[in-house]
């Protein structure tokens, strides 16, 4: 963590006076954008002080999807323990936080506006600041807390979950410049319908599994992982945008097919649904692997150097890259362009409080937006938000042709 602790240590004081230089600043970081209640406290060095994770994974699995009213009356019923909690772990006093940062935006509007106004209560009682965090953007930053001296800026990043899959480069908070993102269903999203669709959640072992991990388990049961084929999405668009409702839909025929030849009970799953998993699991590395593949050829255009002075790097974070069989296929595919690529820990590819945290450890850094700090009704929640800057139109004027990448196995 040395280069955070050179930049903390730069003599330089924030807007409300706090000289990061002189003395630990430890901010706290809550996360309600959807149905996990985050709280942690990260110092600016890039220690994880506290890490408290409510999770209505098990409740909302029983109705089959995530149930928004419910999911607000959870996050309201845990946020005050959680924070307790955090405080405890990581043994300081409500005082001795220098800041509070909170997910505004995107999010289920329900949820967001538990965080937001909790987040408001402490700030004004505590008189500190407050900060408002774009979701995606600290999934994109994430993996910066734990490799600070190999991630500069600017970086290209694929952000890939249940809500959202884009792809964006990445200048620093607040600084995201849009190349493509999905049209239709992100991939954790279609990982959950096709696990639901193949009733996964049948059998034992993947019970209270989301669909992505239990589709990746599966898999690597396959015996011919080749058995089943899918459509590449958008093979004749030269762009950086993703498509996952073909996949989805291929998916729901193929395991139709496949009950019916096979006459399987509506309590039953496929026979070879490892084979099925192995499958679907190829054909989404295949697309995230062919739009990854465009934008760092965009990135790395002579006349665009949106990489800078930087070593290229490609950073991929969200809920999917857990996936160890498509964060695989993404780092071989940087590979071939000599991009080094990176992920955050598992436990903070998920939804965390610590990326929050960490989200506003960067804007002190960079003392970005001072003048909102204290000014907390102007810090409101919103269900979508876009970034900065977006290049999708030049990325599609540009129209790459690409000698595409093959998967790994």
């Amino acid at each position: 963590m040395h280069a955070l602790r050179n930049l903390a240590g730069n003599g330089k004081a924030n807007a409300f006076g706090v000289w990061i230089s002189r003395r630990l600043s430890y901010v706290l970081g809550i996360e309600t954008s959807c149905d996990d209640t985050g709280i942690a406290i990260v110092d600016t060095t890039g220690r994880v002080r506290a890490n408290v994770l409510e999770s209505q994974q098990e409740f909302h699995t029983r109705y089959g999807g995530i149930i928004p009213p419910r999911a607000q009356d959870l996050h309201r019923a845990r946020i005050e323990s959680a924070y307790q909690r955090c405080l405890a772990e990581a043994q300081l006093k409500p005082e001795q936080l220098t800041a509070i940062a909170v997910t505004t935006r995107p999010g289920l509007p329900l949820s967001l506006l538990v965080g937001v106004r909790f987040a408001r209560h402490l700030a004004r009682r505590l008189q500190k600041p407050l900060l408002p965090v774009h979701h995606m953007e600290a999934h994109a930053l994430q993996a910066r807390m734990e490799h600070p001296q190999q991630i500069g800026f600017p970086f290209l990043c694929l952000l890939a979950s249940g809500g959202h899959c884009q792809l964006v480069v990445v200048n620093g908070p607040g600084r995201l410049t849009l190349l493509g993102q999905t049209l239709d269903d992100a991939p954790g999203e279609a990982f959950d319908k096709i696990g639901r669709r193949l009733r996964l959640h049948i059998l034992p072992e993947y019970r209270l599994w989301n669909g992505g991990r239990a589709i990746e388990h599966a898999a690597q049961l396959a015996s011919d992982p080749l058995a089943y084929e899918f459509p590449l999405p958008l093979a004749q668009q030269r762009n950086c945008n993703f498509s996952f409702a073909g996949i989805k839909n291929n998916s729901f025929r193929a395991i139709r097919a496949r009950e019916r030849a096979e006459r399987t009970p509506p309590d039953g799953v496929i026979s070879n649904y490892g084979d099925f998993c192995a499958g679907l699991l190829r054909a989404v590395s295949r697309h995230l692997m062919h739009r990854t593949q465009r934008a760092i050829e965009y990135c790395l255009q002579p006349q665009m150097r949106l990489f800078g002075d930087t070593p290229p790097t490609l950073v991929m974070s969200g809920g999917v890259a857990n996936n160890d069989a498509i964060y695989a296929n993404i780092a071989h595919l940087a590979a071939q362009y000599g991009c080094r690529s990176f992920r955050p820990s598992k436990r903070y590819c998920s939804d965390n409080g610590v990326m929050i945290a960490w989200h506003g450890v960067e804007q002190l850094l960079q003392d970005k937006e001072a003048s909102l700090r204290f000014d907390y009704d102007r810090i409101d929640i919103q269900g979508s938000a876009g970034f900065a800057e977006s290049h999708e139109e030049a990325v599609t004027a540009a129209a790459l042709k690409c000698k595409w990448i093959q998967p790994l196995g």
